[in-house]
């Protein structure tokens, strides 16, 4: 049985709504038929958050005409995206009623779908054909987008072992892919939503101290924009003033780069001037604007942005500014045009309008890196992903060649960088670079404005540590076929010198020696033993030894006594009586994961390893998002018991403070007077300044943060932390 029918209908005609801008009424016929077919096709089907698979593609549909901003075509493979496969015409007929667009989206929007991604072997694969997708038509990768954040939306009712891979895999995957492809909304929205599920705490804590101070930002942003404003209007400029805060995941980074508390960010919010102009002054109109906000407040020189004159690789153009405003508040300001705004909030949707699809020069150059990075890649889904990671999430830096020559760049790029980006002959032989005249080292990170010229050597050859401080996709790529061939052409030579001294100590050549070899050094592979003896990096007196021993090398033997030893020592059943752990694998014990020490009532999940059993982990650990973006796979849910008796969990904190006469006995009087037990309190004092990091056992998270507020409130104490590892 079918959804509810009124649900259905209701959702229809919010849909219609939505849709009236972009539509004609004449075509809303073609969006009934579509819609008709879905209903047939989904049936009572449900989506992974157990909504009716017909009322998610009406939610997506809607999302697609309303915050996008599509045509009918996105409409309707929106309608359709998720019942292609069982709809009840042929493909031919589809053709017929909705055109070969239609059916050439819904084609790429089913090659990356029915692929689990929870799956971490094919999640890599699965992003793979994402990219590959685009090069069809941008609007698959949309109706994807639009479908992973309406999934987030209702995440509350997803089961709760699929919450975190879910919330993982949009933060790594899809909301820097929204961010590239320019649409701000959808990437913010994303990366809130997960981050909501991912650090609940963090964000609890946000999203109540921008309540409280909601008040008082609005006051300063009218106290901001009233003069602002009048001398505006006065110099003729139709314009609109819209005022934001920023969203919680940026506010939540800002806090860890600057290792500050919400109260010490100075930019919470941005202003944005969106002024009415033709498209031959527009340029000049924002400069005028920006003039105007910078007679008014002081602005900050380092904090200008001018995405105006070059703009973003995703076509996003704009003026930014932080200026002091009233009461000596930072106020971030953004000066841009109507049609620069319209680009800014839609994206990709609002280049069709103004340019058309076959204007964008931009996504295209990214388009062709994403490529580079497809044909290039390596066989290992991590490794790929961290390819397509450092495409993504980064900005870009503009420099110039010696004949001019704009090259634009991702942040951080160095000179080595730069001359793989002109030749991989170049790379290969550079020893240094000019930049604006003056000699600098390969390792010279470049900055916007930048003229480069190489300096190279035919001596010159690449080096492993180069791989530690390049960025670009293409010089690492280049980078590891040479040093792979060099590793491979002295590797022949180590098989050489090995198999020449087997015969002369009398031993013969055979796997099982090369394999004894491999064992008692720890190496993966037979080419990393001939590599390392080429390199002289083995002695073969010490070869010798080892291949005139029993056949089976002793050093391994301890090794895995001492791993059982280990894993023995911290049995899961001392946890059993107030941890549960969902889905648990049969003989495998769990423990505490010492880089973020979980405590009762810290949010937790498991993690299965390879050889230490089931890892505990916080899920603001800091090495959990990765994890679980990888390895979704091997995530179990776990959550604490109310019952059993609780023993005491090893927390590490951190106090920072002034020096003074008795703060450790103070600290101590805090520990005691909480019957808490401290293992070991190590600290030093320095230029009137204390530092301490305090190991205690506590029985849950309530007791730790009471004991961290109270040393907080110690006369001299800075700030009282906790800290993830032990």
């Amino acid at each position: 049985m079918p959804a509810d029918k009124q649900r259905i209908y209701s959702s229809y005609k919010a849909l219609l709504i939505a849709a009236k801008n972009t539509v004609a009424q004449e075509d809303n016929a073609v969006i009934r038929r579509a819609l008709e077919l879905a209903v047939a096709a989904c049936g009572d089907k449900i989506t992974i958050t157990g909504e009716p698979e017909i009322i998610h593609a009406l939610s997506v549909a809607r999302i697609i005409a309303g915050e996008i901003g599509l045509g009918l075509t996105s409409i309707v493979t929106a309608l359709l995206h998720d019942s292609y496969n069982n709809l009840p015409i042929s493909q031919k007929e589809l053709e017929k009623e909705f055109g070969k667009k239609v059916v050439e989206i819904l084609n790429g929007f089913s090659r990356i779908t029915g692929i689990d991604s929870m799956q971490s072997s094919y999640q890599a694969e699965n992003f793979r054909k994402l990219l590959l997708s685009l090069a069809d038509d941008v609007r698959v990768i949309l109706i994807k987008l639009v479908e992973r954040m309406e999934y987030l939306r209702n995440l509350d009712n997803v089961p709760e072992k699929d919450r975190l891979p879910l919330a993982s895999e949009t933060y790594f995957l899809y909301a820097p892919l929204a961010h590239r492809l320019g649409f701000y909304n959808i990437k913010s929205e994303m990366e809130d939503l997960a981050v909501k599920y991912l650090e609940p705490e963090l964000y609890d804590n946000i999203e109540c101290k921008l309540k409280q101070t909601t008040a008082s930002r609005n006051k300063l942003i009218r106290d901001f924009s009233v003069p602002l404003k009048e001398k505006l209007e006065k110099l003729g400029f139709k314009f609109t003033i819209k005022s934001r805060t920023k969203s919680i995941h940026s506010l939540m980074l800002k806090m860890k780069k600057q290792g500050v508390e919400f109260e010490e960010v100075y930019d919470l919010f941005a202003v944005r001037i969106i002024i009415e102009s033709d498209a031959a002054n527009e340029k000049s109109d924002c400069w005028r604007a920006y003039s105007v906000v910078t007679d008014l407040y002081q602005p900050n020189p380092s904090r200008m942005r001018d995405w105006i004159s070059i703009p973003k690789s995703n076509g996003y153009e704009s003026l930014h500014t932080t200026v002091v405003g009233p009461r000596g508040k930072w106020v971030e300001v953004q000066i841009r045009s109507t049609r620069m705004d319209e680009i800014a909030e839609k994206g990709l949707a609002a280049h069709f309008k103004y340019k058309g699809i076959k204007g964008e020069g931009g996504l295209d150059t990214w388009l062709a890196k994403m490529r580079e990075i497809l044909e290039s890649s390596e066989k290992e889904d991590d490794a790929f992903i961290d390819q397509v990671k450092s495409g993504l999430y980064t900005d870009e830096v503009f420099v110039f060649t010696p004949k001019g020559d704009l090259r634009q760049l991702p942040a951080g790029a160095t000179v080595l960088d730069f001359a793989f980006d002109i030749h991989t002959a170049v790379g290969a032989s550079c020893v240094g670079g000019k930049v604006n005249g003056k000699n600098v080292t390969i390792r010279y990170i470049l900055q916007n404005g930048d003229h480069v010229s190489i300096l190279r050597s035919k001596n010159q050859k690449p080096k492993q540590d180069w791989l530690s401080f390049v960025v670009t996709n293409k010089a690492k790529t280049k980078i590891r076929q040479v040093l792979n061939e060099e590793k491979t052409k002295a590797a022949a030579e180590g098989k050489e010198i090995l198999m020449r001294r087997l015969k002369n100590w009398k031993i013969g050549y055979s796997d099982t020696v090369i394999q004894n070899l491999i064992n008692h050094y720890h190496l993966h592979y037979a080419q990393d033993l001939y590599y390392l003896i080429a390199t002289e990096k083995l002695e073969l007196l010490d070869i010798k030894n080892v291949l005139q021993k029993p056949e089976v090398s002793e050093s391994v033997i301890p090794l895995s006594i001492s791993e059982e030893k280990e894993i023995k020592e911290i049995p899961g059943s001392q946890y059993s009586d107030y941890l549960i752990i969902q889905d648990r694998v049969e003989g495998l014990d769990y423990k505490m994961s010492k880089c973020c020490n979980p405590v009762f009532g810290d949010s937790i999940f498991g993690f299965v390893t390879i050889s230490e059993g089931i890892k505990i982990h916080r899920t603001s650990c800091p090495n959990a998002q990765n994890m679980l973006s990888r390895y979704p796979y091997r995530l179990i849910a776990a959550k604490w018991s109310k019952s059993g008796n609780i023993p005491s969990f090893i927390a590490s904190v951190k106090v920072t403070g002034i020096e003074d006469i008795g703060i450790v006995n103070k600290i101590a009087d805090v520990i005691s007077e909480n019957k808490v037990v401290m293992r070991s309190f190590n600290y030093n004092m320095n230029d009137g300044l204390f530092e301490g990091m305090l190991n205690i056992l506590v029985p849950n998270s309530d007791v730790l943060y009471t004991v961290i507020r109270k040393i907080q409130g110690l006369k001299g104490i800075v700030k009282a932390s906790r800290q993830d590892g032990g």
